[in-house]
């Protein structure tokens, strides 16, 4: 399947003095398939290591970290010549091999023309957890996450729809494919963008193979838990994972402790809330005082939400089937609304946005989200499921602090009132770091 994180390959391997790139990212979001899939494209041959898989390797990073002997070994053992430029060297779940990860640093100071490519689902973990010699300066990061909406159109063939949504965006024009398009985002909200669960839903169509595959994820994921972690940090780590589609059901979305455990106080899951970011399975809002630059010197840490890594997986716990949660009649507008705003966070974080959210308590008022652009402006975005979109603090916000623009992303088509562009959900990953090209 067709990913975007490959053009951030190219671009790595075309920049002058590229050091050994680092690719992170949960578990099951697609790396080890890019990473090789960019080698096949873009070089001659690919030596592919596993630390996980193959314990033995981890034998040849003992002695010392001479890139010319490790070089000439791993030639050997992987019966592969390895050419410089030519080459590219894939080590799979660096983070269960230390001496791997420290000899980065050497590749990049002795033997900077080889391209080296490290992968590690629970990288951040272990590094934060083991002490770990970290090659700081002397590699290159990329964040790889779940397929985007955008992505999950490539999948299903329907590349034009997702170039046409983007020209439309940047128009406002009301859009003739709406309901089409919205039909997609629906499917796309229950299927997430796991490549693994995009593939089931291609080849079977069928919601039941879909979902044990979600939960197949989801097992993994608690299976790191108790692998990685104490068992006393496991425990914790369940009552967080745990209590997240509850939080996002609610009207109020902040995460509260008092969910996760009765009695529970933040002290005692600072260290779990660490490791769950750390891993990439889900991603904190925090909340603004202010909506005004720089956002983030109004940042309070001690209020945030929490978000699923990814929508799909989030609406497999919910444990209910997709014709119940999309049809207005049924009346599950919490878990719609959940999915609309863990969807919206996606969108933001993989276009390279960091989001907050703003409250104001004189007027009682909460906006989803926050943002400071590339060129130092703040966006507002008010997130609706549905077409009902009255905008109270939306429009607080405004006349407290005069955006340039205001987003309202709902089910509604694209159009635009005097201070506020009406965005489709399905559009989400067209808002960029950048002004709009319009202005």
């Amino acid at each position: 399947m067709k990913r975007k994180i490959i053009k951030a390959l190219y671009q790595w391997k075309n920049r002058k003095n590229h050091k050994p790139l680092i690719l992170e990212g949960a578990r099951q979001v697609g790396k080890t398939y890019s990473a090789l899939e960019f080698g096949r494209e873009a070089y001659e041959n690919v030596v592919y290591v596993n630390f996980e898989d193959n314990m033995n390797i981890e034998a040849l990073f003992r002695r010392d970290l001479n890139p010319s002997r490790i070089i000439k070994e791993l030639s050997v053992t992987a019966a592969s010549s390895i050419f410089p430029g030519k080459t590219l060297i894939v080590f799979d779940e660096i983070q269960s091999c230390e001496r791997a990860l420290t000899s980065l640093k050497y590749f990049n100071e002795q033997a900077p023309e080889y391209d080296i490519i490290a992968a590690g689902s629970l990288l951040g973990v272990a590094v934060n957890r083991s002490n770990y010699s970290f090659p700081v300066g002397k590699v290159d990061f990329l964040k790889m996450f779940p397929m985007d909406f955008e992505e999950f159109l490539w999948a299903i063939g329907q590349e034009k729809m997702g170039e046409l949504i983007c020209e439309y965006y940047h128009s406002l024009e009301a859009f003739p494919l709406h309901e089409q398009a919205m039909g997609f985002l629906e499917n796309y909200l229950s299927v997430g963008g796991m490549p693994a669960v995009v593939k089931t839903y291609i080849e079977s169509n069928d919601q039941n193979q879909v979902i044990n595959e979600q939960k197949g994820i989801n097992h993994a994921y608690i299976a790191d838990m108790a692998k990685y972690a104490t068992p006393q940090e496991t425990a914790r780590l369940m009552d967080i994972w745990n209590s997240i589609p509850a939080q996002l059901a609610k009207e109020n979305k902040k995460f509260q402790y008092k969910m996760v455990k009765s009695g529970a106080r933040a002290y005692q899951y600072e260290s779990a809330l660490a490791w769950l970011a750390s891993s990439g399975l889900i991603n904190r809002c925090f909340r603004i005082s202010e909506g005004r630059p720089p956002l983030s010197v109004f940042e309070d840490t001690a209020s945030f939400k929490l978000y699923s890594v990814d929508s799909g997986l989030l609406f497999s716990r919910y444990g209910v089937r997709a014709e119940q949660v999309f049809r207005v009649e049924t009346g599950m507008s919490e878990v719609r609304g959940a999915l609309a705003e863990n969807y919206m966070m996606q969108a933001l974080i993989q276009n390279e946005i960091t989001p907050y959210y703003w409250t104001e308590n004189r007027t009682r008022s909460e906006l989803d989200f926050v943002f400071q652009n590339s060129e130092g402006a703040v966006i507002p975005i008010e997130v609706k499921s549905g077409i009902n979109v009255r905008a109270k603090s939306l429009n607080t916000f405004i006349q407290t602090y005069a955006p340039k623009r205001a987003l309202r992303v709902s089910a509604r088509n694209f159009g635009r009132t005097e201070k506020i562009e009406s965005i489709p959900l399905y559009a989400a990953h067209c808002i960029r770091n950048q002004e709009r090209k319009n202005g």
